[in-house]
């Protein structure tokens, strides 16, 4: 247990828990994994399909069932490729396909939301596609996206870095570690 700034103390995740209870907290992905392993429960899936799946289990409920596993078989683009190469079914953003676009769009190329979806969606369309969707994105891209709720921290540190511009590293993380001491509802 961990006392926290207002007093309260944070439980250790244990099977005693109530769901309530853990979703009251902040928990990293280990501390679930290890949670839901001593209960039992799934561990497959997101940190947010994680959390559902113990809440349920604590309170005796029926479990969610984990989603599928990603797909990760299916053929994966080899070098050489170009512009007329076809994106296959179940492609990932591999280092063959950053070196090709890292060739055709130059050194400020990076796999963003936009291009992950691309690749991860693009089956039966061609590199030179995914080219100019790159090009066609980046006005949408360079204008601030939201971050998903399971990259808590980072948002948390956006956030943070916006109403203390001077603040230092160091000060971040301590306002985040008590951040997550602190119950969330």
């Amino acid at each position: 247990m961990s006392t926290n700034d207002v007093g309260e103390d944070r439980p250790e995740p244990a099977p005693g828990l109530s769901g309530d209870e853990l979703l009251r907290w902040y928990w990293t992905l280990e501390e679930l994994t290890a949670l839901a392993r001593r209960t039992g429960v799934p561990t497959g899936g997101g940190k947010a399909a994680l959390t559902e799946r113990l809440a349920a289990a604590l309170d005796g409920r029926p479990i969610p069932p984990a989603a599928p596993a990603a797909r990760r078989g299916g053929r994966q683009l080899k070098a050489p490729v170009d512009g007329a190469t076809v994106i296959p079914e179940g492609q990932r953003c591999s280092q063959v396909l950053r070196a090709f676009f890292l060739r055709e769009i130059g050194p400020g190329f990076h796999f963003d939301a936009f291009m992950r979806e691309y690749v991860a969606r693009g089956a039966g369309r061609t590199l030179a596609e995914a080219v100019a969707h790159w090009h066609a994105t980046r006005r949408e891209a360079a204008r601030p996206q939201e971050v998903g709720a399971q990259f808590e921290f980072n948002r948390f540190l956006r956030d943070w870095h916006a109403r203390h511009p001077d603040g230092t590293r160091e000060q971040a993380l301590a306002a985040w570690r008590g951040h997550r001491a602190r119950p969330r509802r």
